[in-house]
């Protein structure tokens, strides 16, 4: 594919989910300050706690990782929490589709083999609410994407 074929293609989270995560973050919190406030048990305010603590993590990663896969010319970009890394074609070595069977669902992950620069490997896993699309169809479009 030639460089004026490229289109920079990117997956993330849907929207709405991330939203619906922050609806629940305020609401966790909220339950949490009141079950504080009121006196109630200590397991109670702990399992509150840590509901709002684990729904205010998920929230900002799906705020703070989009793109959570960015694909261009130079290679690919995977957005994280803190920074984004950038992995270049050469140094990406196999991208596939595992599927598996979970309580009775067949489920898909996008696997991408990369080296790091310093001879590491890396292995980037990838489901369905990280890239909000099918794997299948990303490594489909992936493969075709990547300078051969």
């Amino acid at each position: 594919m030639s460089d004026h074929d490229w289109a920079v293609r990117t997956w993330s989270p849907a929207a709405g989910l991330v939203a619906l995560g922050w609806v629940g973050a305020v609401a966790a919190t909220a339950w949490c300050a009141l079950l504080t406030v009121s006196g109630a048990d200590p397991a109670g305010r702990l399992l509150a706690g840590c509901a709002a603590l684990a729904l205010v993590v998920a929230a900002l990663f799906g705020t703070r990782a989009r793109p959570r896969l960015r694909v261009d010319a130079d290679g690919l970009t995977v957005g994280g929490m803190l920074r984004a890394r950038h992995h270049p074609w050469p140094l990406v070595q196999g991208v596939r589709v595992l599927r598996t069977r979970r309580f009775g669902r067949e489920t898909s992950l996008l696997e991408v083999d990369t080296v790091t620069a310093d001879g590491g490997e890396r292995l980037l896993l990838f489901g369905r609410l990280d890239l909000g699309a099918d794997p299948e169809d990303v490594a489909a479009e992936l493969l075709a994407l990547r300078p051969r």
